[in-house]
């Protein structure tokens, strides 16, 4: 007999709707709750996650990083039954996973999971369980609703050796980009380039991701090969739901990469690539190649804010360039020199918090447009970018920006 258990899952994104979903259709009181509103179907919510583990004995946490998942922890603390067993789903850096453990102690399951939403939904997920013996044989059968349970010695291992499967989805979803790009090149039909590849080492990605590759909606049987005229290819357009996204694996590459201490070339391939990263990653593969030239006065743009230096701001706009934007309410209309005049030739003292990332580019003969994503303190931009193409290289022509 299945033991009753009154679960709170906390975090709904797509894993999280997903686990809450299937752990509703066993005999369990489930409730969901996630800071952006979502809702999980027939899963109820609550509005606070106080008021959503004040009941439950076991807290499933489905959340995006270990920011989130300490902001989370941090909240409901207070609230959380004696009993309670708080289970970590979530993809988060070995030192975070021990943090956690240590602050929560023989309560808390760390328990990364390796699959995506089609293998919740068929409870096939495999999961790297770090945990007290009594704890784990506690929270075993929620576990093995959604597949199987695999013993790992401690929280920093289990985060660990999800980092490194990955990295390895990651190397391999780079791999099929390369072969893409170099059968277009070729001239070769991409469904016929698709069968061969399907055949190969890269067969299982091939074979899970085909509708994206190819192109076509996920329920189209056949259809026809991805368009390479020009824009973006077709595999990005529509409302086809991301499995797993450009985003959060490069996300996890990122973390694995300071936490080895190893720079890694998926890391910055992902994050260079110039797609939405709320995409599925199969998109990354799909992406036509854009080459370094339209990149670098982006690039440069990206080093003038890292240093500071105005320099890179001359290197990266036309002298002609405007750069303008609503700031404090008012718009404004900045000339190059007004703008670089805004620049003293040091970083900024948070610079080591600042990251930057170009989203998109897309590029119609001599011009081009772009899109970047900065992360400034308490403040995100998203800039817009005009590029030209004039005197052998590409400059930006003008930015507009939205300051969030």
């Amino acid at each position: 007999m299945t033991t009753p258990h009154t679960i709170a899952v906390l975090g709904l994104g797509r894993m999280g709707a997903a686990i809450a979903t299937r752990l509703a259709d066993y005999d369990w009181s489930v409730v969901g709750w996630t800071r952006s509103g979502r809702t999980a179907g027939a899963v109820p919510t609550a509005g606070d996650p106080n008021d959503a583990v004040a009941k439950a004995d076991i807290v499933l946490l489905a959340l995006f990083d270990g920011q989130a998942c300490q902001q989370v922890v941090d909240q409901v603390r207070g609230s959380l039954r004696t009993d309670a067993i708080v289970v970590n789903t979530s993809t988060i850096g070995p030192a975070e996973a021990s943090r956690l453990a240590r602050q929560l102690g023989p309560s808390y399951v760390h328990a990364p999971v390796l699959g995506s939403v089609p293998a919740v939904a068929a409870g096939v997920l495999q999961m790297l369980a770090a945990a007290d013996q009594d704890a784990l044989d506690r929270v075993r059968p929620v576990l093995e609703a959604l597949g199987t349970v695999r013993r790992v010695d401690d929280a920093a291992t289990a985060a660990a050796l999800k980092l490194i499967a990955n990295s390895s989805l990651a190397g391999a979803v780079l791999a099929l980009r390369d072969a893409l790009r170099q059968a277009d090149a070729l001239g070769l039909p991409r469904d016929q380039a698709l069968d061969v590849l399907e055949l190969g080492q890269l067969g299982g990605l091939v074979t899970r991701k085909r509708a994206f590759l190819a192109g076509r909606p996920a329920s189209e049987e056949g259809g026809r090969p991805a368009s390479q005229e020009g824009g973006r290819p077709a595999s990005q357009e529509g409302s086809r739901p991301a499995e797993f996204t450009i985003g959060a694996l490069a996300k996890d590459m990122a973390l694995l990469a300071a936490a080895s201490n190893v720079p890694l070339r998926s890391a910055a391939d992902l994050a260079d690539t110039p797609a939405d990263p709320q995409a599925d990653i199969a998109v990354a593969a799909a992406v036509p190649a854009v080459s370094d030239a339209v990149l670098e006065p982006l690039r440069a743009y990206i080093r003038g804010h890292a240093t500071g230096d105005s320099a890179h701001f001359r290197d990266a706009f036309l002298p002609t360039a405007h750069i303008e934007g609503v700031r404090d309410g008012a718009f404004t209309s900045w000339r190059l020199d007004d703008y670089c005049a805004l620049f003293h030739g040091h970083p900024a003292p948070d610079e080591a918090t600042r990251s930057r990332r170009i989203d998109s580019v897309d590029v119609h003969g001599t011009v081009a447009t772009a899109t970047m994503t900065l992360w400034h303190g308490s403040d995100i931009f998203t800039d817009i970018f005009l590029l030209v193409h004039a005197d052998d290289r590409w400059r930006i022509a003008n930015k507009a920006y939205h300051r969030h």
